[in-house]
């Protein structure tokens, strides 16, 4: 027993083994890492039992905001109708209102004129402000019920307008609008339009119509002579009819043709001459007709494109230094101003001239010359519109 016991008390101590390390957890996986390794994280169980990437169902992705739907090809030109629907019909009762307030309001005192149109306008943007956000309101109901009603409301309140702006109210309101904002320019315009037109209605029926018989051979002719310089034909009827009454023959003061050309630039015949082809004739109807659109369009660039001074450059021709000069000479700046300085044929020529014109827009358009006193011919003819205006 003692030499057992000694046996086993010289016997070595085995060394100490190290524990072995605890498996992790299923589901759990060690994200730590030891002595600067970096950990492997397993790849991570699906529901199926199956490791990421061989599964046949992914994962579902956490919470996301779901993404709405891109707008279909239908949504897009409702919108853009709706929008050019309300733009139109917002423009326009605009226009219509500050003609009509500027109707009311006109006059140059403060408490009875400057001061109300003032505060129309300001009640004009406030309306306009409470409009779209009722409309925008009601939009989102609409749409609740479908997605055409919007865009169906928006055409039928501009119809609804379009219907109103025929009349002849309105026409006088836009009127108003066209002198408030055009100034003094606009408002020398719109007094020369009705002199045109009143001289329109002094024209005899019956030699307007012997005019048109006349003009029936020769419109062809002026046709193309227009078109070739940018003109109104009307307005070139308009001259013809002025100057020759349509009846070719030379004049006492040199004129010849049907438009009775006498000088002309020699940058006109050689514009002329392009267009036909070869040098234009005087004797030759369709030259005559060539020469003096060339004319009237070499007058109204100098005259910067004002009709009136254009005409009445035509009719003066380059004696005496021509229109341009005359005016630089008494300080005129407009057809207004330079009329007390001319004697009653040239002043009167561009008003004549476009009364004509004004016919032949009327038979053009119409069909028919119009009587302008009969009921609502007046303003059917200013809707028209002057020729070249």
């Amino acid at each position: 027993m003692a030499a057992k016991k000694g046996a086993d008390r010289q016997q070595p101590a085995e060394p100490a083994t190290a524990a072995p390390a605890p498996t992790p957890k299923a589901g759990r996986p060690d994200t730590g890492a030891k002595n600067g390794e970096s950990a492997v994280r397993p790849p991570r169980r699906s529901k199926t039992g199956t490791t990421g990437g061989q599964g046949k169902k992914k994962a579902k992705p956490r919470s996301r905001a779901k993404k709405k739907p891109a707008p279909t090809r239908r949504t897009v030109l409702l919108a853009l109708l709706e929008t050019a629907c309300l733009a139109v019909t917002a423009v326009t009762i605009i226009m219509v209102l500050l003609g009509l307030a500027a109707e009311r309001f006109s006059g140059t005192r403060f408490l009875a004129s400057l001061l109300p149109f003032a505060l129309g306008v300001l009640g004009l943007v406030l309306a306009a402000s409470l409009s779209l956000f009722a409309w925008l309101r009601l939009r989102r109901w609409l749409l609740g019920r479908s997605p055409w009603l919007p865009a169906s409301l928006a055409l039928a309140c501009l119809i609804g307008v379009g219907v109103l702006v025929v009349q002849g109210q309105f026409y006088w309101a836009f009127g108003h609008f066209r002198t408030l904002v055009g100034g003094r320019a606009e408002a020398g315009r719109v007094t020369l339009t009705h002199q045109v037109f009143a001289a329109y209605r002094r024209l005899d029926p019956a030699q307007l119509q012997t005019l048109i018989t006349r003009a029936q051979i020769y419109t062809r002719d002026i046709d193309q002579a227009a078109a070739a310089f940018g003109l109104d034909p009307d307005l070139l009827h308009g001259v013809a009819a002025t100057e020759s009454s349509f009846l070719p023959r030379p004049s006492s003061d040199g004129g010849q043709g049907l438009f009775q050309i006498t000088r002309v630039p020699d940058e006109v015949t050689l514009l002329a001459g392009r267009q036909l082809g070869a040098a234009p004739r005087v004797d030759n109807h369709r030259d005559n007709a060539f020469l003096a659109a060339a004319t009237l369009r070499y007058y109204l660039g100098q005259m910067q494109n004002d009709l009136f001074l254009g005409l009445l450059a035509y009719n003066i021709g380059p004696k005496n230094g021509g229109l341009r000069f005359i005016m630089r000479q008494y300080g005129a700046i407009d057809f207004v101003t330079i009329q007390p300085y001319l004697q009653q044929l040239p002043r009167d020529y561009p008003i004549r001239v476009l009364s004509h014109a004004l016919a032949f827009r009327l038979l053009r358009r119409e069909g028919r010359l119009l009587a302008y006193e009969d009921g609502l011919n007046a303003v059917r003819i200013q809707q028209l519109g002057v020729p070249g205006l």
